[in-house]
This record gives structure tokens, sequence and C-alpha cells, in this order.
């Protein structure tokens, strides 16, 4: 077992990258190839889904440059969600893929939820109404691009797309159909009720399987583009938020995932599937149970327009301004003497799915310089997730004891202490940056056999490398800010939307 090698990929929303795991979790070789994102006017984001593909066979011919590739025995996939393709009946696209950060279908949102039912489409999705799943955007084509949406013959989300172009067949797991907001959760197959909306047939949808099900082999003309070997077992893998919670092993309610990224996500394991307003049901990437998600749109992308749009940086140009910034925020008290920052800059989700709500910032005065404004982002995102783990837990009666953290901001020693201050509970760095893939690689490592469950693989697999514990007179303090910082929203809900 230890000289075989599984490959996780994670196919991103900007690059798609290939790494090589051995039985440990041991990163053994990795490359990366960019992916195109393309905006032909505002709001509306498309990408050139054969670009998925040949990102993918890139980074896969540069890893087999590096590694034996009759070592690989399988490997898995973990895409970006809430993205999707059309195809005709020869597997050509029939216009540009639209991604997850596409907005053209909000008019859609309420008039298709009314149709089959708000409470309805929540129950069978796991989604509350938000234009974020697929099926808005659906609805949208079918309006407003008739003849291209007849030409379809195949509906594919992005795992879809990458096992056909490897494998030849349309199929994909259920943590990828998942995200379409057309799958019903609990019963693990496409709605009829919502397709019928659609006139779309299950005919023209991926056959969806368990996570870690063998979905096909690599085909001789994939392997010659990828440098894999024809025969290669590829594996149901998943979204790639769900994979990065089984790539930090959050497969019990007391760990969660928390990844600071361009958008704040987090997600905590139940059995049992459950629906809320306080967050999104997922499914799971290790064969059962759910992920409670919750999602702030203004994670790192809220630090970044502060460093742009109001400090005029340009980052690539003066590198040590994070550590700067970081280091002015050090020295000021929890609380960023009385500044506090809502950070609804690109809207809200959980709990309110206010499309128009707007950020703030309250308690400004002369007295503050650029590091009071920096630490109360900080603080601000993390008294949003205090509140919205706070919400998760009441419903679902289970207690999140830890954090454990990924993506770039996870790199922050100041945010990591500021979580865990603010949450009161530990915050976990993990091992390995890479949690997306290392998931899809743990799906591909129970499916070769190398362990007999997910949980076990995951244990195996998965490390922790610091922790941080909360600092128990700052989270005092922050408890205290909490309680003023829940009265925001409710208080300028209204004054702040858009004047029309």
């Amino acid at each position: 077992m230890k000289s075989e090698i599984v490959i996780g990929i994670d196919s991103s929303t900007t690059a798609t990258k290939a790494i090589a795991w051995d039985s440990f979790g041991k990163n053994l070789a990795e490359r990366c190839s960019p992916i195109r994102l393309f905006s032909p006017q505002p709001n509306y984001y498309e990408q050139n889904p054969d670009d998925w593909w040949l990102s993918m066979a890139e980074s896969l011919e540069m890893l087999t440059c590096q590694i034996d590739k009759e070592r690989i025995t399988a490997l898995a996939i973990a895409n970006q969600r809430e993205t999707f393709v059309g195809l005709d009946k020869d597997g050509k696209p029939v216009r540009p893929a639209i991604t997850w950060l596409d907005e053209r279908c909000k008019s859609h949102v309420d008039r298709f939820a009314a149709i089959i039912g708000e409470d309805r489409i929540h129950q069978i999705t796991g989604k509350p109404k938000d234009y974020a799943p697929v099926v808005y955007r659906l609805a949208w084509m079918k309006d407003n691009e008739r003849d291209l949406f007849r030409k379809v013959a195949n509906f594919c989300d992005v795992h879809t797309y990458l096992v056909y172009k490897l494998t030849g067949h349309y199929k994909t797991s259920w943590a990828s159909a998942d995200p379409m907001g057309i799958f019903d959760l609990e019963n693990k197959t496409w709605s009829q009720d919502i397709l019928d909306q659609l006139d779309i047939t299950p005919r023209q949808l991926p056959d969806a399987f368990r996570p870690g099900t063998v979905l096909g082999y690599v085909t001789k003309a994939a392997a010659e583009a990828t440098g894999l070997k024809t025969g290669t077992k590829v594996i149901a893998g998943g979204g790639d938020g769900q994979a990065a919670g089984l790539g930090v092993n959050a497969l019990m309610p007391e760990r969660a995932y928390l990844n600071l990224g361009t958008a704040v996500v987090s997600g905590t394991f139940v059995k049992s599937y459950i629906i809320d307003r306080s967050f999104r049901t997922m499914a799971s990437c290790s064969e059962d149970g759910y992920y409670c998600e919750t999602s702030l749109r203004s994670g790192t992308f809220l630090i970044d327009w502060f460093i742009q749009q109001v400090l005029k940086i340009v980052p690539s140009q003066e590198r040590n301004i994070y550590r700067q910034l970081e280091k002015e925020a050090k020295q000021i008290e929890p609380g960023s003497e009385g500044l506090m920052v809502l950070p609804y800059w690109n809207a809200v989700m959980n709990p309110y799915w206010d499309p128009d709500a707007r950020g703030c910032i309250i308690g400004l005065s002369s007295a503050h310089h650029r590091g009071h404004l920096y630490r109360a982002i900080l603080e601000g995102i993390a008294m949003e997730q205090s509140l919205a783990s706070e919400a998760v837990e009441k419903a679902t009666g289970e207690r999140t004891e830890e954090f454990a953290l990924i993506g770039g901001g996870a790199r922050s020693e100041l945010w990591r202490q500021i979580i865990a201050d603010a949450s009161g509970k530990k915050v976990l760095n993990m091992s390995s940056e890479e949690a997306s893939s290392l998931g899809a690689g743990i799906s591909a490592a129970v499916a070769a056999g190398w362990f007999t469950s997910f949980a076990e693989a995951a244990d195996n697999m998965v490390h922790v490398k610091g922790i941080t514990e909360p600092d128990t007179h700052n989270a005092e303090r922050y408890r205290d800010q909490l309680f003023k910082y829940k009265k925001i929203y409710p208080a300028i809900r209204e004054i702040s939307k858009p004047v029309t």
C-alpha cells in the first residue's frame, strides 16, 4: 500500500491543482494550471468548460512527469460548486459555462421559488432561497436562451464534465450534484418536482453516486492527454467545500471546518438530514451524513477591498502590507476601541438571506487609524462566524468544540486568535493547506482499498500542526461585543438598502 499513490484533484474557480498523496497524507508532489474567468458584462461570470479539462490535463501531465504513473491507483475530484454547462448530443457546450459568481438570475429567484413553494424547495434541496444554487440560473436560461436550452442533451456540473472527459461517462457524486439545487438531498435523486418546472428530464442529468464509488476508468484518449495510465480508477469525490471538510477530518459535530477564503464558509457534520434557515444543508463527501454549511460572501475579499480601495495599495507592489497591518492591529486591544464592522459588502446569506443587505462601519472617530480598521474587519468576520455557529448549534443540538482552519486567512496568527477568542473554541492549524485536494485523495484512498472507512482514512491522512486556545479574558470582552453586534443589522436593515 505504501508504494501506491492516489491523486486528489482540486478544480477551483481560478486553477486546477493536482496533488499526489500517500497513505499517511503526505503531499508527494503537486502541480497547478490556471483557469480563465470571463465577465462579458457586469455581474455575469462565465468560463469555457474546455478550460476546466485543459487545466486538469496540464496539471496531471506535469505531475506524472514528477512521479511514476504506474504507482497511481486512483484519482478523485473536488470541484467548484454551483457552476454548470449544457452540452449538446455530441458533448459540445451550447454556450459558455455559467459560474457560481454569476448574478444574472437574481430576478428569477423569487419567481421560481414561488412556483414550487419556498419552504418546499428548501425541504427538497436543503437550500434556503438564494441565487447561489444552479436551479435559478437554469430558470434564467430557459426563459432567456430558449433555443440554446432546447439543444442541451446533458446538463453538467464541473465534476460531471471532468469525469466525462476522463472516462466517457456522464456520472457524478451526490456531493457534486447536491449544490445544483435540483437534487432531492434526503433521497439522493434528482427532484422530479423541480425538473418538471424547468422542462428538464432526468435523462439530461448525470447518474449520481455515493462518494467513494468507482465511476469509471481513464480512457486511452484521456491517458494520452494527462499522462495517466489507461484504466486508472476515477472515483466519486464532491464539491470543494464538502471535500475540505473531509480533508480536515471534520466527520463529527465536535469539529467544524472553517474556510477563511474570499468567502468564509464553515461546515458542521451531522448524521441525519436537517434543514434550517441558519444554514445550507449539503451532502457529505464521506458516504453518509450532511454538512450544515454557513457562508459569508465577504471574507478575505473584504481585506483585499480595504487594502486596494481604501489604502490605495497594490499588494503585489507592496508585498509586506499584510504583515505590516497585522503588526499594527496586534497593538490594539480587542474591540478595536469601539470600532465595529458589519461585513455585508456582498450582501448576506445565512441567517437573513437578504440580497440587498449592505455592510457598514460603526464607531469611527479621529482616534482610529488603519490598524484599527484592519482589526475591526477581522473581528467583524469573527463576530459573524460566532453568530452563525451559535445558530447551527441551536438547530442541531450539537456543540462544536473546535474549528479546523483552511484558506489563505488561516495563515494569520492574529486572525486565528481573534476567532478562538470570539467563538470560545479551539482553532486548529492543519498540516496541509490543500484540504479540498486531500479530501478528494481520501475518497480515492478508500476506493483503492487502503482503508475500511472514510473515518479510518481521515484519521491516518489528516494531521494538525498547531492549536490556538481561546484567551479567557479576551473571550469575555468579545461576548460583550457580540451582544452589541447582534443589534446592528436589525437596526440598519431598512435604511441601508439601495435607493431605487
